[in-house]
């Protein structure tokens, strides 16, 4: 067909404007994107601005639902600017992680304490270094708030990446090895698409948890300090302190809008896009869609910017990189240097440790035998919560999951609805509940249980799907020819097939569940505080009264706690996952 001839667009279907040719379509779509990327950018320099102005310790969060739009920018860039940070962390530390022994059997047990330890637990010594570092501009409290953020985003997609390179299969290493790939071709070539799949479901929950935390990330009391930002966290968390149903409702809903939005023009795009990085030799028939990608695929803008600048940066890297393996494998390296520079760094990291270590021993030495039972018994009580949060959400989350990866045309459906349910935080919701309970007769005691399910049974269903998605069509295709029953299925593909996937999704869900502790086990409302036994509560209080002898004596029994479980199931789980779950012809 001659170019700018008439011919219908197959992205919007039939209609009035399937009658336009695809030459002006271009235009139209390449005049969108340059206006929304233009909208976009000035905007975030709209928002960006206030950040270096004259710091503000007196910031009125309004309950009128038209400041919902400035609400939501300012969170949604908040969020945005703390996932990039936690994409660039997943990148290195899994990284590392998972090719260096030496470094690995430190790096994953400091992962699984840190994505354990509460956001509360690093609040104090993150937002007080913050505004010491700034103490004239608001810029020292939004990046506290934004690193808080990226505590709750960055230990499961630290954890889908390394599980991911763990299991790669050893015929793909063994054709890097043969072809000579230097670091950045594996890197590149199959290692990241490999990963990939898992990486975007894991963001998805990331920027879920994002969404959870953002009320205890926006407003917050250090001790005698009140520290407040602009978003839908502090107006959340003030229209549920004064017991504004109305305004929660106005909050969630405008929440929920910017989630649709984000659905379609981020993660629906990706999750298409991701779908060529899956191992397969038949092409699935029924393959996820998006109209945005589609849409961005025929931009000419776009396609001239990949050829122009993309490209050509690419080749040069490759170029680059690969003329340094070469010059590696030709002469040896001088190593003198680096051995030094490296005993240094370690010696350094020896010091700090030791001064670290001195320092928590002298505060320690404040806490009195109270405390002791206190922390104790709330170590045994929200180990017990935790667990029963896993065992429930693992009875429905897997069978679900696998149905919506299973159906591209369900997950279609389901994937926002999900997004929407993992996002929304629970403690918006919970003064309902709460009082529901308390008129049954449940209390906080229950109530716990169902928050700490509310914040945590999303890892678990993410990360099932993404491995039923994972899962080749061609043995999909196999176990159907076979004429596998529904247990035979169950045994001898969904599981194996699932289960790299789900030793991640239950390993973040339980670092989740003693995070989500701090909201589940102590909670305001209106004038009342409701409580019961746990460490979470018992870190709360303390944070509220600024007990930082209780609040550090309550976060190393956690991750005391966590690091038991780390050695006696998840890192024995992680390993069988590797040596016997991995896809390999």
């Amino acid at each position: 067909m001659a170019r700018g001839s008439w011919q219908p667009v197959r992205i919007l279907g039939k209609g009035p404007w399937s009658l336009l040719p695809a030459q002006t379509w271009s235009v139209l779509t390449d005049f969108f994107l340059f206006a929304a990327g233009l909208s976009v950018f000035y905007a975030v320099l709209v928002l960006a601005r206030t950040w270096f102005g004259p710091f503000n310790p007196h910031v009125e969060i309004s309950r009128d639902p038209s400041k919902l739009p400035l609400y939501a920018a300012y969170s949604l860039l908040r969020i945005t600017v703390a996932y990039v940070l936690s994409l660039a962390f997943t990148l290195v530390y899994g990284y590392v992680a998972a090719y260096n022994p030496k470094a690995e059997r430190i790096m994953i047990p400091l992962l699984d304490i840190l994505q354990s330890i509460p956001v509360l637990s690093f609040l104090p010594a993150v937002m007080l270094a913050m505004v010491a570092l700034f103490p004239h501009h608001q810029i020292g409290v939004e990046m506290g708030a934004i690193l808080l953020i990226f505590t709750g985003q960055v230990w499961n997609m630290a954890f889908s990446f390394y599980s991911s390179l763990k299991s790669i299969p050893r015929d793909l290493r063994e054709a890097a090895k043969i072809y000579r790939f230097n670091w950045y071709q594996r890197f590149t070539q199959f290692e990241l698409p490999y990963a990939a799949i898992g990486l975007v479901w894991n963001s998805m929950m990331s920027v879920a948890g994002g969404w959870f935390f953002l009320m205890a990330c926006e407003m917050f009391v250090l001790g005698s300090l009140d520290f407040r930002l602009p978003g839908l966290g502090s107006y959340l968390q003030t229209a549920a302190s004064a017991g504004d149903t109305q305004a929660i409702l106005w909050g969630v809903g405008t929440m929920i809008a910017v989630i649709v939005l984000l659905d379609q023009i981020v993660w629906r795009p990706v999750i298409a896009w991701a779908e060529k990085f899956k191992m397969e030799q038949v092409e699935s028939t029924d393959a996820p869609k998006s109209w945005f990608l589609n849409l961005i695929q025929r931009s000419r803008l776009l396609i001239r910017l990949r050829k122009r600048v993309i490209n050509p940066i690419r080749e040069r890297l490759a170029l680059h990189y690969a003329r340094e393996f070469d010059a590696a494998h030709e002469e040896a390296p001088p190593a003198t240097w680096k051995v030094w520079t490296g005993r240094a760094i370690a010696s350094l990291a020896v010091l700090a440790v030791f001064y670290a270590v001195a320092r928590a021993a002298v505060m320690l030495a404040g806490l009195n035998t109270f405390d002791y039972k206190q922390i104790l018994d709330g170590t045994v009580a929200t180990f017990g919560r935790v667990m029963v949060a896993l065992i429930i959400g693992s009875l429905w989350t897997i069978p679900v999951g696998v149905a919506i990866g299973f159906n591209p045309r369900l997950a279609r459906i389901a994937q926002p609805l999900a997004q929407i349910a993992a996002s929304v935080p629970a403690t918006a919701l919970f003064p309902i509940v709460l009082l529901v309970l308390i008129r049954i007769g449940g209390g906080l005691g229950l109530g716990s249980i169902v928050l700490l399910l509310l914040g945590t049974q999303w890892y678990i269903l993410f990360n099932v799907i993404a491995g039923a998605m994972a899962i080749p069509t061609d043995l999909k295709e196999a176990s159907s020819v076979f004429k596998f029953n529904r247990g035979m299925r169950w045994r001898k593909l969904i599981l194996p097939g699932i289960f790299p996937y789900l030793v991640t999704g239950l390993v973040t869900a339980s670092g989740g569940a003693w995070n989500a502790s701090i909201v589940a086990e102590y909670f305001r409302l209106k004038d009342h505080t409701y409580t019961t036994v746990g460490l979470g509560a018992t870190i709360s209080r303390a944070t509220d009264s600024g007990n930082f002898a209780l609040l550090l004596g309550s976060t190393i029994v956690m991750a005391l706690v966590v690091v038991t479980v780390n050695r006696l199931v998840w890192r024995r789980m992680y390993r069988l996952a590797a040596n016997r779950y991995t896809l390999e012809v």
